[in-house]
């Protein structure tokens, strides 16, 4: 499929008139930044290109809750930043409610309200770090003190759950 049958597939298949399927994926090419790609198909697109249809698609269904599941594991560092912020752009204008899965501690703060620590399986709740950062966030906030003393913080819990895991 095209960028623009991806994003308009899930509003075309849940019965959205056609008019405002085009309304719906027209706002989410430009809100991802694909506008010039319409027409491009999947195997056209670069890995960020693709995550970006993957994000605009998902929201073009306008779910309460959104599950991104390792979405930029995948990509190169600088994607992955840009991704990162292409995300948190979108979530300041969507307000929806993310609930974003990572391994990277720096992307878990920069990205999230709250962070929720799971042990080794079976899965559990070690611990929640609330995440007193201000928005909207930019990249250089990952070099402040306060985005530094956080991930020692966040470093911490997670050793701490694998001493006890260990432990058992």
């Amino acid at each position: 499929m095209t960028v623009e049958q991806n994003i308009g597939f899930g509003p075309r298949v849940n019965g959205l008139p056609p008019v405002k399927v085009r309304e719906l994926v027209s706002r989410y090419v430009e809100m991802v930044h694909l506008t010039g790609f319409e027409k491009s198909l999947h195997k056209e697109l670069s890995g960020g290109m693709r995550k970006r249809v993957d994000i605009a698609r998902a929201y073009a269904n306008s779910p309460d809750i959104l599950l991104m599941d390792e979405p930029f594991g995948s990509l190169d560092s600088q994607t992955r930043s840009r991704m990162q912020t292409e995300l948190l752009d979108i979530w300041q204008s969507e307000k929806k409610t993310v609930i974003f899965i990572t391994h990277d501690l720096e992307e878990a703060i920069y990205l999230s309200d709250r962070v929720i620590v799971l042990t080794a399986r079976p899965s559990q709740v070690w611990a929640e770090m609330v995440m007193p950062l201000d928005r909207p966030r930019t990249p250089q906030l990952k070099t402040t003190p306060e985005f530094v003393a956080l991930r020692a913080r966040l470093e911490a819990q997670m050793a701490e759950a694998i001493r006890a895991e260990h432990a058992k």
